[in-house]
């Protein structure tokens, strides 16, 4: 057998060396979670994360209906980030007071930690999870709004507008606003099943075309859908609402110290008796008017409405916030005005 000689294998010996130090130095980490930093770039956010903008309060959604009841989410920003979340409503009675005591905190901890709407829903609670889940985005998209989504003056809003009832079923709006502008508007919830499901594919993409075309809620209804088009127009007024300076800019005078006006919705609250929903003009920070586009009606609601909401109103605009007392003998109602009071007060970071 033939040796190989000293000299021949001290060269391949160091050749290989040098090709392997070569090869190392060229090749780079699979990931490198800092390289994004280092190169300037920034990571790419998550989908549905919460919005940074320097968001700071309380933000709270719509209010999402389930098969056992309303769920409505509030959350907690501070500079963007979600520290608290919280159901305002919650499905009770029965067996859903267990299943609302055992999931809600559950699903609390997760907004927290996962800082936006991709939540995995609580098992054996899957309605509950649905409806916080739905309340949560909506509370989100409020968050964006109102925190500085707009990025110079042709800045992106996304709102949601409030849950409107009709006779046969929700309808809830969205719109996209740039520049003051409506530039895209959806339906998230309309009428469903049997001939509804005919109406409301027929009548609600000509809504959405109409309402980016006259840019406002003014919008004629669709023949043949006359209450999904009056529920689209009361949904997409209240999103229009939670603009700020909605009409074209709400910023009061001409020289330094200029007031701003805000129209906001609170959500719609469900009493005994029928829902309530207060919507409030605030100027410079302060209520200077309060409304109940909602109040419970019909047999001695109507009286009590009549008697009490008057008496809310004032009360709303002398305080300043939601901290009034209720009106005697109208007790449900009352609850019901101050809780969707806070909750149009919270879009306005007050």
């Amino acid at each position: 057998m033939r040796k190989s000689h000293p000299v021949r294998r001290a060269v391949l010996a160091g050749a290989a060396t040098v090709s392997g130090i070569v090869l190392l130095l060229s090749l780079k980490p699979a990931s490198d979670p800092g390289s994004a930093q280092a190169a300037g770039q920034a990571p790419p956010a998550a989908a549905g994360q919460a919005p940074q903008g320097g968001v700071n309060g309380a933000v709270t959604g719509d209010a999402a209906q389930t098969q056992y009841g309303a769920v409505q989410v509030r959350l907690t920003m501070n500079n963007g980030k979600i520290t608290q979340a919280e159901a305002v409503q919650a499905p009770k009675g029965g067996r859903s007071d267990q299943i609302t005591a055992s999931s809600v905190p559950r699903l609390n901890q997760a907004v927290v930690a996962a800082q936006s709407a991709e939540i995995d829903a609580v098992s054996g609670a899957t309605y509950t999870s649905a409806g916080y889940k739905k309340s949560l985005q909506s509370a989100l998209d409020k968050a964006k709004a109102s925190g500085g989504a707009q990025q110079g003056a042709g800045g992106a809003q996304t709102l949601t507008g409030d849950v409107a009832q009709t006779q046969y079923g929700p309808v809830q709006v969205r719109v996209t606003v740039t520049g003051g502008k409506i530039t895209k508007a959806e339906a998230v919830q309309a009428p469903k099943g049997g001939r509804s499901d005919q109406v409301t594919a027929s009548s609600v993409p000509r809504l959405n075309q109409a309402a980016v075309a006259a840019g406002s809620a003014d919008v004629d209804a669709v023949s043949g859908a006359t209450y999904t088009s009056a529920g689209y127009k009361k949904s997409l007024q209240s999103a229009l609402d939670k603009a700020k300076a909605p009409s074209g800019g709400a910023q009061q005078g001409s020289g330094g110290g200029k007031a701003t006006t805000q129209t906001l919705t609170g959500g719609a609250v469900q009493t005994q008796y029928g829902p309530v929903q207060v919507r409030v003009t605030v100027t410079g920070g302060k209520i200077t008017k309060a409304e109940a586009v909602q109040a419970p009606k019909g047999g001695r609601s109507d009286q009590v409405t009549s008697s009490s909401v008057p008496r809310l109103n004032q009360a709303a605009v002398a305080a300043g916030n939601a901290h009034i007392d209720a009106v005697s003998g109208a007790t449900y109602t009352s609850a019901g005005y101050k809780e969707s009071l806070q909750s149009a007060l919270d879009q306005a970071g007050g």
